[in-house]
């Protein structure tokens, strides 16, 4: 009886898991499934309009962003891995940590930091004219604010993606393939082009692919800057326009193209498999760099972490000083308190759900865990204003037709019960960044072997005591880090705070967009800084586990 009844109550759990993780699959999968029948609602009045006026110009600039950005990212990341791996230098034990940096920085603060030291009326441009005595149309320099600019800005933060997937497939590549490649005649570059990239060239995708989805999902760069993609022509369309049946559309088209990449990623990650025939593996040898080769390398590896952190933080410290920002006053406590609230719930919200969806897979594996666990990580290849408007669209249709209910039946004004609550933007982040925290989760969970959970049972603990008992405790790292990243990503992200922000709930990000919006740089510049501050936590992190990695 006993036997029986630890089944039922296994059972029982069970069910309770694969419920809840279904909810949150259906709540991750309601933003698109909105995108998709609001846009086919929308009728073809809108789309034909989009088509003649911005469909066009929307799909080259994005394109081509997504051109510049992956071909730099590949270029940064690529060489800057094959750099500090497989060379000594001096500094490369500094380097190969110092290059991760970049990842804590919106590439919007950076976009503000540049701004006010390349634009006309900055430093540079200024000292051009004061030296040489050039008035303003006897020379020529780059637009800072032009789809070259947002390129070059999203190219320094997002690199340390493809930085640090290359940088561990070249560790964990044996050195036989290259050494046999050296021994029949090739160079050290010759060896390089035709084994140790080919090799590397699932995880040197799957990096540049998460760069892409970042850049079409990127609202604060493109909209600063002037550059008409899908990102900022959604916000456009919802606020400026008031065309919830245009905006529909176009966050289709963006949808569309962000799921074709999700795939393309999840094909490159499900190929990324080698396997060496040799019966042993040798270490790939580094190569000892002197004289102008060894400087060459510090250059190329000291300018990706000079200009995609080190002069962005002493560029924005020097006009937080110049600003008439007090981050100690009343309203700017206001921001950080609204900042650290959002993400704070938001972060242990999204964990918490990954723990549903990651145990429910690991205690019944099947279809409906798979399917569940595999729209659950959607949402990351989603941009924050498609899921903006994914949920606003349908819960602003439930808050109009309760309040009308309600108004009929019993005379009484409902509102915007959940249109305008934080609850519904603390959702958008879990659909948001549920993929992130998934991977931590499972990435730990992987270290619970499953005699633990047979010993468990054995011990008569049910699902809730195993998960309780036995996994949390052996996660709890992997959970922080969890925390930690969904955390500082909320801190980050703009497009859906923009959109569904309660009234008077704005937050840091927030702040700083609309002072750059206002030409108030130095004034931004304060926001930001702490934004940067914040993102330092989980890059701290991961820059422990690459010193570990050697």
């Amino acid at each position: 009886m006993d036997v029986q009844r630890a089944r039922r109550s296994r059972s029982r759990d069970g069910r309770r898991f694969g419920v809840v993780a279904i909810l949150i699959a259906a709540l991750c999968a309601l933003p698109m499934l909105a995108v998709l029948l609001a846009a086919l609602t929308g009728g073809t009045d809108t789309l034909q309009h989009l088509v003649e006026t911005v469909l066009g110009r929307y799909t080259l600039t994005t394109l081509a962003l997504v051109v510049l950005v992956a071909t730099g990212t590949f270029a940064v990341g690529v060489g800057a891995a094959w750099l500090v791996t497989m060379t000594r230098f001096p500094g490369v034990r500094f380097f190969e940590i110092a290059l991760v940096l970049p990842l804590a920085f919106p590439a919007y603060v950076l976009a503000y930091a540049y701004t006010h030291v390349l634009d006309h009326p900055g430093i540079v441009q200024t000292s051009l004219r004061a030296v040489f005595g050039w008035g303003p149309r006897d020379y020529w320099f780059p637009d800072i604010r032009s789809l070259g600019g947002a390129a070059a800005m999203l190219v320094l933060v997002l690199y340390p993606y493809v930085y640090l997937l290359a940088r561990a497939a070249f560790l964990q590549q044996s050195g036989t393939t290259f050494l046999a490649a050296r021994a029949l005649g090739s160079s050290a570059w010759a060896a390089f082009f035709k084994v140790s990239l080919p090799l590397a060239r699932p995880a040197i995708a799957g990096g540049v692919l998460l760069a892409v989805m970042e850049t079409i999902a990127d609202f604060g760069t493109v909209a600063y800057f002037g550059v008409q993609t899908f990102a900022t022509g959604i916000y456009t369309s919802w606020f400026s326009l008031a065309d919830r049946a245009g905006a529909a559309q176009l966050a289709l088209c963006l949808l569309s193209f962000a799921l074709l990449l999700a795939m393309l990623e999840r094909y490159q990650r499900g190929g990324a498999k080698y396997h060496d025939n040799g019966k042993r593996a040798v270490a790939m040898p580094p190569v000892d760099l002197r004289g102008v080769q060894a400087w060459g390398a510090v250059v190329l590896c000291g300018l990706p972490v000079l200009l995609g952190a080190v002069v962005p933080v002493i560029v924005l410290f020097s006009m937080g000083l110049g600003s008439e920002q007090n981050l100690l006053s009343p309203r700017y406590l206001g921001f950080i308190r609204n900042s650290v609230t959002l993400a704070g719930v938001a972060a242990v919200v999204t964990v918490l759900a990954a723990i549903v969806v990651g145990f429910y897979q690991r205690l019944q594996p099947g279809r409906p865990a798979q399917v569940s666990g595999y729209i659950a990580r959607l949402g990351y290849a989603v941009p924050g204003g498609v899921i903006a408007v994914g949920l606003m669209v349908p819960f602003a249709a439930f808050d109009n037709a309760l309040d009308a209910w309600m108004r009929e039946s019993f005379g009484i004004r409902t509102g915007l019960l959940i249109t305008g609550s934080i609850w519904l933007l603390v959702g958008a982040y879990m659909v948001r960044f549920l993929a992130a925290a998934l991977g931590a989760y499972e990435g730990g969970q992987a270290m619970v072997h499953a005699n633990m959970d047979a010993a468990s049972r054995s011990l008569g603990q049910g699902p809730l005591g195993t998960l309780r008992r036995v996994h949390l405790p052996i996660l709890a790292p992997s959970l922080m880090t969890a925390l930690l990243i969904v955390f500082v990503d909320v801190m980050k992200e703009l497009p859906a705070t923009l959109i569904m922000r309660p009234f008077n709930m704005d937050t840091l990000a927030v702040q700083a967009y609309r002072l750059a919006s206002d030409e108030r740089l130095e004034g931004a510049a304060v926001p930001s800084l702490v934004i940067v501050a914040m993102g330092l936590l989980p890059v701290i992190l991961i820059c422990r586990q690459v010193g570990r990695r050697r």
